[in-house]
């Protein structure tokens, strides 16, 4: 589809790819409201659940149920927003402000919850809204996809440009800086790119938590990956759609679209995508670039979509992610927990991972030397999901 789509470009002016893609995420959005059960939709007040809320409470004759989560603690709390597009768009909105107890309760629950070690910490809110939701409804309908398809993710916008940059020094000054610099305060995700040999390169070592995960994990280095399997790499036009396909075959694939079902299956909740109705992802895969990154900001044609239901000011601000203060909780509450787990003697005995550079991660973490909340995350879920096996 991806291949496809790119090899047969939309010709239309801007205002008909906008509205070529209203119709078809509208068509999309009518398929998918038929339920004989109570149905309503996911709104974090972002592009993507607003633009299907916009379009699904346009196609109903009630007001649509609406949820949102919403968390007290500073820099994590998007429930605000979706209460401002729920007023102006009419529907009938649920919010819940969740307290730090509450999340934590939902961590024992996680591996029997996804019955697999996964380790995206948003699950713990996506859990939540779930169970919400279910208080109200059978079937949810969500923003996911949006993202990967319209090209949205910060590094989408960025990484071109940084790797442009990079590209010009010579490797051997590259890896020399590594080098030196390898204790200073520098970003991680900046010594990690700095000896890559190429964009892809570049790429994995951008969106990989683990640079050499043989180093942590045993046997690793005999699991192939479609990250570095560059033979299965989808064929695209631009360094900016080529990041897109990859998110789309596995970040979206194995992650988002598992995160949520999941979430929502344990809550005995249906939940349906509208944005990767097939009609919607040819379109998106058939608009060149420039209606999908424009002036530095994803999802241009998707934006102008919204902005025909909604006011374009209360949509443009930062996007904060669905996340929770995961690095802070791994310092206080959930510390004890997770030095049970991460204990070197278990570690060893249990044979899956090389204990020391975990620990090291954990003495840094715990000093607050890095951040290295992402990585232990993975780890943690693993141990979580092995201790009751």
């Amino acid at each position: 589809m991806i291949e496809a789509g790119l090899a047969n470009p939309f010709s239309g002016s801007d205002q008909q790819a906008v509205t070529a893609l209203e119709k078809r995420i509208s068509q999309s959005v009518a398929g998918q409201i038929l339920a004989d059960v109570p149905l309503g939709a996911f709104l974090s007040g972002g592009v993507d659940s607003s633009t299907i809320m916009a379009l699904m409470q346009q196609q109903s004759a009630r007001r649509v149920r609406t949820f949102a989560i919403g968390f007290n603690e500073p820099g994590y709390n998007e429930a605000e927003y979706a209460k401002e597009v729920a007023a102006h768009l009419g529907t009938d909105h649920t919010e819940l402000y969740v307290g730090t107890a509450e999340a934590l309760a939902v961590i024992p629950e996680l591996p029997q919850i996804c019955c697999e070690p996964f380790a995206d910490s948003s699950q713990i809110p996506t859990f939540l809204v779930s169970q919400m939701a279910k208080q109200q409804v059978t079937v949810a309908l969500s923003g996911d996809g949006g993202d990967e398809i319209f090209g949205c993710y910060n590094p989408y916008q960025f990484a071109p440009k940084v790797w442009c940059a990079i590209s010009r020094l010579p490797m051997a000054l590259r890896k020399l800086a590594v080098a030196v610099l390898a204790d200073s305060p520098l970003p991680d995700k900046l010594m990690r790119v700095l000896p890559s040999e190429d964009r892809e390169a570049f790429y994995v070592a951008l969106m990989s938590h683990w640079q050499q995960p043989e180093q942590t994990v045993i046997g690793a280095e005999l699991v192939p990956a479609l990250m570095n399997s560059s033979s299965r790499w989808p064929k695209t036009d631009s360094f900016e759609h080529w990041m897109m396909a990859m998110d789309a075959k596995q970040y979206m694939t194995d992650d988002i679209l598992v995160k949520v079902d999941r979430a929502a299956m344990a809550n005995s909740l249906e939940t349906r995508v509208p944005l990767l109705d097939h009609r919607v992802v040819e379109l998106a895969w058939q608009l060149p670039l420039h209606q999908k990154i424009r002036n530095g900001t994803g999802k241009w044609a998707l934006r102008e979509v919204l902005y025909r239901h909604v006011p374009r000011q209360m949509i443009e601000r930062p996007k904060k992610g669905f996340s929770i203060p995961l690095a802070q909780w791994l310092r206080g509450p959930l510390r004890d927990w997770a030095e049970a787990l991460l204990d070197e003697q278990r570690l060893q005995g249990e044979g899956y991972f090389h204990a020391q550079p975990i620990r090291k991660l954990w003495r840094e973490h715990n000093t607050g030397k890095r951040d290295n909340a992402l990585k232990l995350w993975s780890i943690l879920m693993f141990q979580a999901w092995l201790e009751l096996q």
